[in-house]
C-alpha cells in the first residue's frame, strides 16, 4: 500500500456551493474517481517486496496466493461498502470514516479495539516508510559507486545516517496544521509511486530478456541450497504471506473513499464496480511485477526489487529518488490522521493546548516533534525491511480488512448465529486470523534473526 489515501474530499467535490442532503459539499465522484483512488491508495512500496515473496513461493504457490489475497480482499470490500449507510443503502445514515461505521454497527469495545488496530498500523506503517526511504536513499549512492568504481568495489552504506536525515524532513512537514493543506504533497506522491513501480516492472522485463537470470523453481527457495532448514523455509513462506497481505490494504479508507461518490445510484453499488476495477488492475500489476521480478532474480531475489538494479545507474537513480518523494508524502498522509485524534482528543480535555504563542502551537510542535522521533529511533533500531512489512501486512489484514466488515455486514443483514451464511463467513474470518497470526509470528522471527547479528546505529546495505 502507498499511503497515498489523498485529501479526496478536497479533490471529488465540487466546489461550486452546492450542498448535498446532509449538508456538506456535494458529491460528484464516479465509479471511475473511486477506481483511481483505490489504485493509488494500494500501489507503493508494498509493490517492491512482491519479486521477494514470489522467490519464497514460488511458480505454483506464488501466484496463486495474490489471487488469493485479491479475491478476500475485493469480497470484504464489497461487504464494507454495504456498511457506508446505516438502515437504508440508497437513504440511511451515512458513515464517514471507517471508525464511525465500527461505531455504528458494533460500538462498545469494537469502536477501542478498531481504534488500537488503526493506530497500531499508522504507527507501524511510519517505521515501514521511514526504513524504505533511507534504504533508498542509500542505494542511490550505492549505485553511483558501483558505475564509478566497479560491482567489486565495497559500496555498502550506513543506513542510520538516511534514517535520521528522513527523521528530520519528517519533524518539519508534521508542523502543518492539519490534513487539508497536503493535497500538492500526495499528488507529487501519487505520482512517485507509479513511476518506480513502472520502473522496477521495466528493469526486470529487460533483464529477463537479456539476462543473466537466476533460478526459479516451483515450489521458491530450497532446502540446503536458498535456506538452511525446513524451520527457515517455513518462516519465510509465512513471512512473504504478510508482505503480499501489506500490499493490498487498503480498506482502512474505502469509506472515505466512497463518502466522495455521488447518488443515484446507491453509492455501494457504485463502489462494488469500482473495487472489481481496481483490485483488478493492481493483482494485474503485482503478477507482472512479482513474476518479473522472479524471472530476473530467481530464488535470490532481493527483499526490495530495486536494491537489485545498478545500471542504467540513472535511470535506478531516478527510481529510489521516486521513492524517497513517494515515502516523504505517504508519511504525512498517513500520519495526520493520528496527529488529528490525538490533538483533538487532548484540546478536549485541556483547551488551552489549541492556543498558539507567538504564531506557534507549542503543543503540537513539541509532541509532533517528540513522536516523529520515537518512529526514527525504532526504524534505527529495527531496520528489516521485510519482517517489518510483514508485521505490518499482518497486524492490518485480519481485523481491519477481514474482521470488522464480516461482523459490521453480520450485524446489519441480522444473520442469525450459525446459520449457513454466518458460518460461512466466520470460517472466512477463522482462516484470514490464522494466516494473521503465522504472518506475524514470522515476520517477528524474522526480526529476532536479524537482532543476533545486528549492531545499533552501524545497519550497512
Amino acid at each position: 500500500m502507498s499511503g497515498v489515501a489523498m485529501d479526496i474530499d478536497m479533490q471529488t467535490h465540487s466546489g461550486h456551493g452546492e450542498v448535498d442532503d446532509d449538508g456538506r459539499e456535494k458529491r460528484t465522484g464516479t465509479v471511475w474517481t473511486a477506481a483511481a483512488h483505490i489504485i493509488t491508495a494500494v500501489i507503493g512500496s508494498g509493490v517492491l517486496s512482491l519479486a521477494w515473496a514470489m522467490a519464497q513461493l514460488g511458480w505454483v504457490a506464488g501466484p496463486v496466493i495474490l489471487l488469493l489475497f485479491a479475491a478476500i480482499t475485493y469480497y470484504t470490500c464489497c461487504l464494507l461498502s454495504d456498511c457506508y449507510r446505516v438502515g437504508d443503502p440508497e437513504t440511511g445514515k451515512r458513515n464517514y470514516t471507517y471508525t464511525e461505521a465500527v461505531e455504528s454497527y458494533l460500538g462498545g469495545g469494537y469502536v477501542f479495539f478498531c481504534g488500537v488496530c488503526q493506530y497500531a498500523n499508522m504507527f507501524g506503517t511510519g517505521i515501514g516508510y521511514t526504513i524504505t526511504a533511507s534504504a533508498s536513499a542509500a542505494s542511490i549512492l550505492k549505485s553511483n559507486c558501483f558505475h564509478w568504481h566497479g560491482h567489486e568495489a565495497d559500496c555498502t552504506q550506513n543506513t542510520s545516517a538516511y534514517i535520521v536525515a528522513f527523521g528530520v524532513v519528517q519533524v518539519i512537514f508534521s508542523q502543518l496544521p492539519n490534513f487539508y493543506e497536503l493535497w500538492w504533497l500526495s499528488v507529487i506522491a501519487a505520482v512517485m509511486s507509479f513511476s518506480y513501480a513502472t520502473i522496477a516492472v521495466g528493469l526486470a522485463l529487460g533483464q529477463t530478456i537479456s539476462g543473466p537470470t537466476g533460478k526459479t523453481t516451483l515450489y521458491g527457495t530450497q532446502v540446503g541450497v536458498d535456506v538452511a532448514d525446513a524451520t527457515q523455509k517455513t518462516w519465510l513462506t509465512f513471512q512473504a504471506l504478510g508482505n503480499i497481505a501489506f500490499a493490498y490494504s487498503y480498506t482502512i479508507i474505502l469509506i472515505e473513499i466512497q463518502d466522495t461518490l455521488r447518488s443515484p445510484p446507491a453509492e455501494n453499488k457504485t463502489m462494488r464496480q469500482a473495487s472489481i476495477l481496481g483490485v483488478a488492475t493492481t493483482t494485474a500489476f503485482y503478477l507482472i511485477c512479482g513474476c518479473l521480478g522472479y524471472s530476473a532474480f530467481g530464488n535470490g531475489a532481493p527483499g526490495n526489487i530495486l536494491a537489485g538494479f545498478y545500471e542504467p545507474y540513472w535511470l535506478v537513480d531516478f527510481a529510489n529518488v521516486c521513492i524517497v518523494l513517494h515515502l516523504v508524502g505517504g508519511f504525512q498522509v498517513f500520519l495526520q490522521p493520528l496527529f488529528a485524534a490525538v490533538e483533538a482528543g487532548v484540546a478536549d480535555r485541556w483547551p488551552g493546548t489549541k492556543q498558539d504563542r507567538g504564531g506557534v502551537n507549542v503543543f503540537r510542535l513539541v509532541w509532533r516533534t517528540l513522536f516523529v522521533a520515537l518512529i526514527t529511533l525504532g526504524a534505527v533500531l529495527l531496520p528489516f525491511f521485510n519482517s517489518i512489512l510483514g508485521i505490518l501486512g499482518s497486524v492490518a489484514f485480519w481485523p481491519l480488512t477481514v474482521f470488522f466488515p464480516v461482523e459490521m455486514y453480520i450485524r446489519q443483514r441480522e444473520i442469525p448465529r450459525f446459520s449457513g451464511t454466518w458460518l460461512a463467513l466466520q470460517t472466512l474470518s477463522f482462516f484470514c486470523f490464522i494466516i494473521t497470526i503465522a504472518a506475524g509470528a514470522a515476520s517477528v522471527q524474522g526480526v529476532r534473526d536479524s537482532l543476533k547479528t545486528y549492531v545499533p546505529f552501524q545497519t550497512r546495505s
